[in-house]
């Protein structure tokens, strides 16, 4: 794939801080692997998230109302995405299941039934997490337009499955840009 100058830096901020590769690591998703992206050591670094907040605003759809996704992983590239663009856009993250305190649910932030959202995450491995956002929008009346991830080593199967509920899904980098194998 040709890279673009912002993903090139993104290739080397994750390999000088988020990248692992002496393991077996478990990964969320319960697969044994030989590497780890730690993302959020790019993500919630201020440089890091200049650059990932660039990436994504270059494959980000121009009908995008808001950008968020599950929430750690999605909450550091949602808020600098809509901190760096030049248009009016919003960051929300979804939590994992809804407070019974304050004013309760899944959603945090500015987002509200009729939006067009983009999910956003660092890392997919089967997609389940993206979906489970998607899932968690659509419910509150949402229309979720896109997907993005920063990596994908799902080796297309979290294209298929987002696919399977109309969300496409854009990688802005696969394992071999970052130099390791599936």
């Amino acid at each position: 794939m040709n890279l673009s100058r912002n993903q090139i830096d993104l290739v080397e901020h994750l390999r000088a801080n988020g990248l692992y590769t002496e393991g077996p690591y478990r990964l969320s998703s319960g697969i044994e692997s030989s590497w780890y992206l730690d993302g959020r050591q790019t993500t919630f670094d201020g440089e890091g998230a200049r650059i990932v907040a660039a990436c994504v605003l270059e494959v980000l759809n121009d009908d995008a109302d808001a950008v968020g996704g599950m929430t750690m992983g999605a909450d550091p590239i949602a808020v600098a995405t809509a901190a760096l663009s030049d248009r009016p856009l919003r960051a929300f993250s979804v939590r994992k299941e809804a407070k019974g305190h304050g004013t309760g649910g899944r959603l945090v932030g500015p987002i509200v039934a009729g939006d067009r959202a983009v999910v956003v995450e660092d890392t997919v491995t089967t997609g389940g997490s993206m979906t489970e956002a998607v899932a968690a929008l659509q419910a509150e009346g949402v229309t979720v337009i896109q997907a993005i991830v920063l990596v994908d080593r799902s080796d297309g199967a979290a294209a298929r499955l987002l696919h399977s509920v109309d969300v496409p899904l854009t990688a802005l980098l696969t394992p071999e840009d970052l130099g390791v194998a599936q």
